[in-house]
């Protein structure tokens, strides 16, 4: 049974950057949107990342660590090739195409495999910070942040990046009583060490799949 971990924050919080102190050899990185990574090193990346290409890779599940990069565009996506569509079955597809990939992390990796969704924000009505969906009509078939026991939300001041882990009353952030400080580094590999000793997930030696 994996477990998906939700990293959302606006477009400029450090999200991507955080995987900066990953090596090669641990992490397999689905860029949806295929953008360039905002660092230097090399990752293991898989670009146009479609559901069925990121449900292969896992299903695969040659890797520990996966970060599926712009994860709301997975549904933007859908609903952009569906745009002429009448009705609201397309809104309940989208929510449950979704929901299938989480399934598949869940059900279909192994125990240690750890999967990060990172993932754009909005504001709804009343002011609170949630995870981006395409429209409300979404929000009533999904609510994004139940799925996660995890919720990281990617901050910045200007001056540098953080990730807050429990929520203030505005925001969807959460995570298990201890298991992060409340404020830390946007080091995703640092999110990974300690979300495995937290939950004693064991760590196996990497192979430098593909993807």
């Amino acid at each position: 049974m994996g477990v998906p971990v939700l990293i959302m924050g606006a477009s400029g919080s450090g999200k991507s950057a955080s995987l900066r102190n990953f090596e090669p050899a641990e992490v397999g990185v689905f860029n949806v949107a295929s953008k360039p990574l905002p660092f230097k090193k090399r990752l293991n990346v898989a670009n146009h990342a479609t559901y069925q290409m990121i449900t292969a890779g896992l299903k695969k599940n040659s890797l520990r660590c996966y970060v599926i990069d712009d994860s709301q565009y997975l549904m933007a996506f859908d609903l952009f090739d569906r745009a002429k569509e009448m009705g609201y079955q397309k809104f309940t597809d989208c929510a449950l195409n979704f929901y299938n990939l989480l399934t598949v992390i869940r059900e279909q990796t192994s125990d240690d495999t750890i999967v990060y969704l990172l993932h754009h924000t909005e504001r709804d009505d009343t002011g609170h910070i949630k995870a981006k969906t395409s429209g409300k009509m979404l929000d009533n078939q999904l609510t994004l942040e139940g799925l996660f026991s995890i919720v990281l939300l990617a901050e910045t001041d200007g001056n540098g990046y953080s990730f807050v882990t429990q929520s203030d009353g505005f925001t969807t952030a959460k995570s298990p009583i201890g298991m992060f400080p409340t404020e830390m580094d946007n080091n995703l590999k640092a999110v990974d060490t300690a979300i495995r000793e937290y939950w004693s997930l064991d760590i196996k030696e990497e192979d430098n799949a593909k993807i």
